[in-house]
């Protein structure tokens, strides 16, 4: 009962239930307590009238009441012996207590009722009303307390017909002290049914909020476990449900979460060797720049060809070293949002062919030769010529430093697609994913002096002008390049 969830579900099933109740109850209480009277008005009605239509057989032709109807009634000796029988039997007849007034509310005593004596405040309530709707010929209503009842009563009155003229007024008079208590009687099966209820809701809220915070209760424990690292963590919940959508969300994020630390050791790994690989391409050009300028500066070189052949390698290395400075810079501009690169209208056909004319003097050094062809003369973009000449070259000049001597380079344009296609030794399944990453770089003897970051900016020049770059390489077979240009 700790859990919060659990003890709220309680709450509001419990208010729930327990204001439910009280509505439904006060509306059901209404009706019943109406639905009974309304059953025993018709039941009073039905025996009032059969009354009255037997003591108005019983009379016809038998004894005339007319104006000295009071007068007879006082003295029974002039009723025949039906009517007085009948008369004298009303109150079991009806099963209540039965009254016959006049139209001035005179009770007329008749049998068992003649040794009483009655005053006016001895009628129910409001029965003058019901006595002057019963001279009018109606059957009337009236609820009220009796003083001779002692109770609440309801009272009906309905009129005694003789020769076709009203002589008298029957009334009927049934305390509602039954119907209260079957009233009460329903009122405590609903008290017993809203608390069988309540105690039925409080089990099924507990029920449901160990099914509904069990779940949440997993789903926290292994945020916390992914909170301290452990990305392996996983809920187990398996539910179709807006829950079992949350679970599957926190397992996704923690496969995710495990991919991206891999990719992170990965990635600091690449970091690490790039540090270590920029360091060895810094400090060989600088140690043999420094040493020359030490051996010309200490006289150790003195003869005119040596100290030229002494500049021109410590011009080597100056480039060496420019070229890598560019690189850093050419990729930290390029993945600058704000680094603007010009575009303008070309021919995508001419910055090829300018590629391979410089990519041509390289490979002939390993006596490489480079296939172009082309399914068009002109294929116009929008673009930067500087840059996508760069984005070829970086790739021509890969296949080249992979490929073996007195191999063939295929580039060709088909289809609004450029490929470079080599002989080399292809790329295998394990570096593929991680070529385009900036300190990636494939442990071989033809990469020994790379820096890792060409394929970078090659990806970084085809994603700014929309170009589609893939790889497909096979080992010990080559790999190729395609640059798919969107229409």
């Amino acid at each position: 009962m700790k859990n919060k969830i659990a003890i709220k579900l309680i709450v509001y099933f419990s208010a729930t239930l327990l204001i439910f109740s009280i509505i439904i109850g006060g509306i059901f209480m209404g009706l019943f307590k109406n639905s009974t009277i309304q059953i025993q008005k018709k039941d009073l009605e039905n025996r009032a009238l059969t009354i009255a239509d037997t003591i108005s057989e019983l009379m016809e032709g038998s004894l005339s009441f007319g104006n000295g109807m009071q007068g007879t009634m006082m003295g029974m000796g002039g009723i025949n012996q039906s009517l007085g029988s009948y008369i004298r039997n009303l109150d079991n007849i009806a099963m209540a207590d039965v009254w016959i007034v006049d139209e001035n509310l005179n009770l007329l005593t008749i049998g068992a009722m003649s040794k009483m004596n009655y005053i006016y405040s001895d009628l129910p309530e409001d029965v003058d009303v019901v006595v002057k709707d019963v001279f009018k010929g109606n059957t009337s209503f009236s609820e009220g307390f009796s003083d001779f009842l002692e109770s609440p009563t309801l009272t009906i009155g309905t009129p005694i017909v003789s020769k076709n003229e009203i002589i008298g007024a029957l009334l009927i008079h049934s305390p509602v002290e039954g119907m209260n208590a079957a009233v009460y009687d329903g009122f405590k099966i609903l008290a017993l049914s809203i608390f069988i209820a309540l105690i039925l809701s409080i089990i099924l809220s507990i029920a449901l909020s160990v099914s509904f915070t069990n779940p949440l209760k997993k789903m926290k424990n292994t945020a916390l476990v992914l909170a301290e690292g452990d990305y392996s963590a996983k809920t187990g919940i398996n539910q179709n449900d807006e829950i079992g959508e949350l679970a599957n969300t926190i397992d996704v994020l923690s496969e995710r979460l495990d991919k991206a630390s891999h990719e992170s050791e990965i990635l600091q790994k690449q970091r690490q060797d790039f540090i270590t690989n920029i360091s060895h391409e810094l400090r060989t050009p600088v140690t043999v720049i420094r040493g020359s300028l030490e051996a010309i500066c200490d006289g150790v070189v003195k003869d005119t060809e040596q100290v030229k052949e002494y500049y021109q390698q410590m011009l080597n290395e100056s480039k060496s070293l420019e070229r890598l400075v560019n690189d850093l810079l050419e990729l930290s501009r390029l993945q600058n949002a704000d680094f603007k690169i010009e575009m303008q209208e070309l021919n995508i056909c001419d910055v090829i062919k300018d590629a391979v004319r410089s990519a041509s003097n390289i490979a002939r050094k390993k006596n490489i030769n480079i296939d172009y062809s082309q399914d068009k003369d002109v294929l116009s973009v929008k673009g930067d010529y500087g840059r996508l000449r760069q984005m070829f070259l970086i790739v021509i000049h890969n296949a080249i430093k992979f490929s073996p001597e007195n191999s063939t380079i295929y580039l060709s344009l088909m289809n609004n697609t450029i490929t470079v296609k080599d002989e080399g030794m292809g790329i295998s399944k394990d570096d593929m994913p991680y070529i385009f990453n900036r300190y990636y770089r494939v442990k071989s003897e033809e990469n020994k002096t790379g820096t890792g970051l060409g394929l970078t900016i090659a990806q970084q020049i085809a994603s700014r002008h929309n170009i589609n770059i893939s790889v497909v390489s096979e080992q010990n077979v080559g790999t190729s390049f395609m640059f798919e240009f969107s229409n």
